[in-house]
């Protein structure tokens, strides 16, 4: 007996779902009336099962209630790029969703933007990444994988709602990354550093940077609520970042909160930022921004990046290091770290890494020449019992 197909309407009434003679799915929607002659117009996706249908049918019904629904096949790329940033990103930070915008409009539109959706394969997105590496102002291997993936979530989102069959950008071949070669201040470095910087207006923030490893967003949007003098700890649960071209405070990068407990000294430089800042608030009276951060200016305004870099950039030059950058001060603090005999744990904890494994990618090299350290000292003991 011929096995009978099952047909469910939807329970909002806008749609229906239907296996076919071939043991797919189809749900069936309405997109709007035909302004010519009223009829109800209709589209179809199609599916494996009766779950993965009704989501896409639920999916492209949302779109069609928010006026944002568009037929695939007149769809261009940059139109399924707006839709999918305005509304499938909603669960990722404003910076996050900022930076997607951002490649999205000065990277991916200008080269493939117009091209129909269904139209688009793997030899386009190659010829994209192509030219953007070899073009007049080549952009960095790291750089084209960031924008590989914003591109390849989009394209696997529209596979997922039955726009496209399958994604394009699977198949692509991205420049190789090198490795980022690290390069942390020596302890003479060190040494120069913490004389050069003694007295500058961003002295303790400098100095903390260099004996907790926090990040420089860490640093600007770190707040007293989160220094506890009793216990000797901070807690670090916020940053600050140029979101929209606006300074924010947002989670960290993780999302998950830390607590870090530094070498005294650091305590010590957060109680003399508290005292010093105490001065200002008591000469700036009424126009004393009452932010709460720990690192500002004389007005009690937060502090800029850029004034934060530039002034850190002149130090580091005076000190023969013209080359470095403010994120080497997390680099030094993790080298002196393991030298000091922090296991990776400890370490990973410290720096807010993800997992070990990272930490040890990062610093792998660090812990090899402490290995072979300990070698050459042990051959120096049994030398020395032998003789």
């Amino acid at each position: 007996m011929a096995r009978q197909r099952k047909n469910t309407r939807n329970a909002s009434g806008s749609g229906s779902i239907r296996q076919r003679k071939d043991g797919t799915w189809e749900a069936r929607f309405s997109v709007g009336r035909d302004p010519g002659t009223g009829k109800i117009i209709r589209k179809s996706v199609y599916g494996k099962t009766q779950a993965e249908v009704r989501r896409k049918m639920n999916a492209a019904i949302h779109e069609v209630d928010t006026g944002t629904y568009k037929e695939p096949s007149r769809m261009t790329v940059a139109d399924w790029l707006d839709v999918w940033v305005e509304t499938y990103t909603g669960n990722l930070k404003d910076r996050t969703r900022a930076m997607y915008r951002g490649y999205i409009d000065t990277r991916i539109k200008p080269n493939i933007g117009a091209v129909k959706l269904s139209a688009l394969d793997a030899p386009i997105i190659q010829r994209m990444y192509n030219g953007l590496q070899d073009g007049s102002r080549p952009l960095s291997p790291k750089t084209i994988k960031n924008i590989h993936g914003v591109l390849h979530k989009a394209l696997k989102q529209a596979v997922e709602i039955g726009y496209i069959r399958v994604n394009p950008a699977d198949s692509c071949k991205l420049p190789r990354t090198e490795k980022q070669e690290i390069n942390p201040f020596t302890e003479d470095q060190i040494k120069s550093f913490m004389q050069e910087v003694h007295g500058h207006p961003f002295e303790s923030l400098y100095l903390t940077a260099l004996f907790t490893g926090m990040r420089q967003g860490e640093l600007l949007g770190l707040s007293w609520r989160q220094v506890d003098f009793d216990a000797g700890t901070i807690l670090i649960d916020q940053q600050m970042q140029i979101v929209d071209r606006e300074y924010k405070i947002v989670t960290t990068k993780s999302s998950k909160p830390r607590r870090i407990t530094p070498a005294s000294f650091v305590m010590e430089q957060l109680r003399r930022q508290r005292i010093k800042q105490a001065e200002w608030k008591l000469a700036a009276g009424s126009v004393w921004e009452d932010s709460g951060l720990v690192f500002t200016n004389e007005i009690g305004h937060h502090l800029a990046r850029e004034t934060v870099y530039s002034n850190f950039k002149r130090l580091a030059a005076a000190v023969g290091r013209p080359d470095a950058r403010f994120h080497d001060l997390r680099h030094t603090y993790a080298v002196s770290s393991l030298r000091a005999g922090d296991d990776l744990k400890t370490l990973q904890d410290n720096l807010g890494h993800y997992t070990a494994s990272f930490t040890l990618d990062v610093y792998g090299h660090v812990v090899e020449e402490m290995k072979k350290a300990s070698a050459a000292r042990m051959d120096a003991l049994i030398t020395s019992i032998a003789q």
